[in-house]
């Protein structure tokens, strides 16, 4: 059964090894994430401890999912833009390892995602993703707006370009 947690910075260190894995199994499966092949998994466990840092600074939510008691995917809800723009977040990394796709992991971590924002009274969450892309279809379904395409906004891990969907979702909140 799939469990969604919000992970604190010890949650995060506690579980650095198996989200180093997801990590490095998205890159290794082709997902323009940042990251170029090849991609060692110290590479990976040194993208979580700046990761941590920013959910103890409370910069980030960092959300889990766990199938039974192995974390299969993750995603980031960033809190950190400008004075001007506290009403929004940024949507990063939804990431779910190939061993564990094909089970509502995703879907499941964007639907904690959104109730996290809409608990922290964010009004506005935006993301972007690859154009194409299982990211996309899965934002499509789930109502968020497409703004548009950049083409040849980065790069896919083997060094092709990679266009880019830009999306936002407007999310209702109520009064604190």
């Amino acid at each position: 059964m799939i469990r969604i947690e919000r992970l604190d910075a010890g949650a995060a260190c506690r579980h650095q090894s198996a989200l180093a894995e997801v990590l490095h199994d998205c890159v290794a499966g082709g997902a323009s994430i940042s990251f170029m092949w090849p991609f060692s998994r110290e590479q990976a466990a040194h993208y979580w401890k700046s990761i941590v840092a920013a959910v103890r600074e409370d910069r980030a939510c960092l959300l889990g999912a766990f199938d039974d008691d192995r974390l299969g995917g993750t995603v980031q809800l960033w809190l950190d833009g400008p004075c001007n723009q506290r009403h929004r977040g940024d949507v990063r990394k939804l990431l779910v390892h190939r061993a564990m796709r094909r089970r509502g992991m995703a879907r499941r971590l964007m639907q904690a995602l959104e109730a996290e924002a809409r608990s922290r009274q964010l009004s506005l969450l935006t993301l972007d993703t690859a154009t194409g892309s299982d990211g996309e279809r899965l934002y499509r379904a789930m109502d968020w707006q497409s703004v548009g395409v950049i083409p040849r906004y980065a790069l896919w891990p083997d060094g092709r370009f990679c266009d880019t969907t830009v999306f936002y979702k407007e999310l209702a909140v109520t009064a604190a």
